[in-house]
């Protein structure tokens, strides 16, 4: 019997666990061939490439961001293969079982929840006498009836065989993102999550975990994402792992799922001591700071132990964060959102990812969705459209912040632009990207795409129109972000420059033989004019960026920004010559 486990990544960086863990629990008595695609690659493609593995049976893992490209490959894959056995794991089909074997009369069995042993067993049923009635966790046809067997108890961690070690994968460990696992459940009880079904936490044994890490690291490992929901709730533990890759990280990024309100100080201030700097990453779901929305979905924060959390990590300046948010929760109106995205934009977050509300099958709250007014897409990604206290077109409004929010914060492609804006410019953070999302709808800037450029001319368009008192002062710290973006020099510019040519050419020859002036650092770069022609740019500012950088206070004093672009580094590195008006009357 021939049997491939498929699924469809969201990218081909990614790699799938699920398949791994599977192939390996079904050896050594199946052979299993694990074949991975993209939701971008052709269905006609994914369809010839399945088809002429000639299987007996093919398993898809499911997921809300697959299915419904899986269901299309599936209904042709049993067209032209009418005798193929078809079975689906994952997420997705694990709840609504009966609805999905009836959306999918084509699938044969569903493997529902925790897969290695269900899918071990129903291999044996399919290859022996067919009891499948005796093979709990699975869903199964007969006689044109669906039969849904009783769930399967959570297995023992110790009993499922290391996913990581495929001789098929040692190529690309180096290429992809890992995804790893160190424990099972979350003791948490969300009701928007799925993770919150399972009760209680399993854990695999540490030593095993530490060996399997060390594998991956030294076969070239370059990003390994711990999908543990909530990894640091046993501290004993995760301090042991933490020191472990502080160890042996060999230069590989590690990104946790953590709950902050619970990190203890002294893990925090051990990270911030020990951690080499960026090979952590946090994750952290804050998702609203409204207490009575919290309540209503059954989740336990303190907001004010978080935010302690956060600003303590930031400080070490060791670990990037990435905070989340849900718009859409319970009883969270647009006003009352508006506070959660301040509140949490307020902690600067290297990356503040704003999401929507999914109505997920299996959760509490898709079963609580006529209570509080829910209307959703049908199908995947079940995506709330509105519910009793926020409408339609307010939902539309947040989801042009959070298209800005991406270009321009998470991107981080004019951070003290940003800054100064929310600070200065508008009333919140919030109100900053709210009013420029409208502005840039209402130019159907959404319908086209962009370049660099393009994004600093439409920032400046937006605040042009405004008619804001600061513009000069804004433009010149756009330059100053534009240049920071840059590895190389830059061939075109958004501005026209201040200075002739000429202008240039004087100022170049006299920072050459006053480069001590500048700095110290820059005159160790040890530049000729030929150099600062052919790796510089330079440009005049309305004001003293660099005392502004260090006080916050605007000094209206012309001064000259020289921006260094190292060509070895790859690195753009500004220098500021202060008062230079008088230099310029020469």
């Amino acid at each position: 019997m021939k049997i491939v486990l498929t699924t469809l990544n969201a990218k081909f960086i990614h790699t799938a666990l699920s398949l791994r863990l599977l192939k390996a629990y079904a050896e050594p008595e199946y052979e299993v061939e694990i074949k991975e695609y993209t939701i971008k690659d052709p269905s006609l493609n994914i369809l010839s490439d399945l088809y002429e593995k000639n299987a007996d049976v093919i398993g898809f893992s499911c997921y809300i961001w697959n299915i419904e490209k899986t269901i299309e490959i599936i209904k042709m894959l049993k067209r032209v293969k009418p005798s193929l056995r078809i079975i689906l794991g994952g997420p997705e089909v694990s709840f609504d079982v009966p609805y999905w074997m009836d959306r999918i009369p084509e699938v044969d069995f569903i493997v529902s929840n925790e897969g290695e042993e269900t899918f071990k067993h129903l291999l044996d049923e399919i290859c022996g006498e067919q009891k499948y009635h005796l093979v709990f966790g699975a869903t199964y046809r007969k006689d044109n009836e669906v039969i849904v067997n009783p769930p399967r108890p959570n297995m023992k961690l110790e009993t499922i065989p290391t996913a990581y070690r495929f001789l098929e994968d040692k190529e690309d460990i180096k290429k992809r993102i890992i995804y790893f696992e160190t424990s099972r459940g979350c003791p948490f009880s969300c009701s928007f999550c799925l993770s919150s079904i399972e009760v209680g936490v399993r854990y695999f044994d540490i030593e095993r975990v530490k060996e399997d890490l060390l594998y991956l690291i030294n076969n070239g490992a370059k990003i390994i994402k711990f999908i543990d929901r909530t990894f640091n709730i046993k501290r004993d533990y995760a301090l042991e792992i933490f020191q472990f890759l502080i160890d042996n990280h060999q230069g590989c990024v590690f990104q946790f799922e953590i709950t902050a309100d619970i990190m203890r100080p002294e893990v925090l201030e051990f990270l911030n001591t020990h951690a080499p700097s960026g090979v952590f990453r946090f994750e952290i779901g804050i998702q609203s700071t409204n207490d009575a929305t919290n309540e209503l979905v059954n989740r336990r924060q303190n907001f004010e132990k978080l935010s302690r959390t956060v600003n303590m990590v930031k400080e070490g300046n060791k670990i990037d964060q990435h905070l989340d948010l849900i718009a859409g929760l319970p009883e969270e109106d647009y006003i009352s959102f508006k506070k959660t995205f301040n509140d949490v934009f307020a902690m600067r977050p290297e990356e503040l990812q704003l999401g929507f509300l999914k109505m997920l099958r299996g959760t509490g709250l898709r079963k609580q969705a006529t209570q509080y007014g829910y209307v959703f897409m049908d199908h995947s990604p079940y995506e709330i459209l509105q519910n009793d206290v926020l409408s339609f077109s307010e939902i539309i409004r947040i989801k042009r912040v959070e298209d800005i929010l991406e270009k321009y914060w998470n991107a981080h492609r004019m951070d003290h632009t940003i800054e100064f804006l929310v600070e200065h410019e508008f009333p919140t953070a919030f109100d900053f990207f709210q009013e420029f999302g409208d502005y840039w709808d209402k130019q159907g800037w959404s319908k086209i795409g962009h370049q660099l450029e393009d994004l600093f001319l439409r920032i400046q368009q937006f605040l042009q129109q405004r008619a804001t008192n600061n513009f000069e002062i804004i433009k010149g710290i756009m330059i100053y972000d534009f240049f920071l973006n840059h590895k190389h020099k830059p061939r075109k510019t958004w501005w026209d420059f201040t200075l002739t040519k000429g202008e240039q050419a004087n100022l170049l020859e006299y920072v050459a033989e006053n480069s001590q002036q500048v700095s110290a650092s820059f005159s160790d770069l040890q530049l000729s004019v030929k150099d600062l022609h052919k790796h510089t740019m330079i440009e005049v500012l309305p004001f003293n960026i660099k005392h502004y950088f260090k006080s916050k206070e605007v000094i209206i004093s012309k001064t000259l920004l020289i921006t260094y672009f190292d060509p070895k580094m790859q690195k753009a590195y500004p220098f500021i010559l202060p008062e230079i008006g008088a230099i310029l009357k020469k």
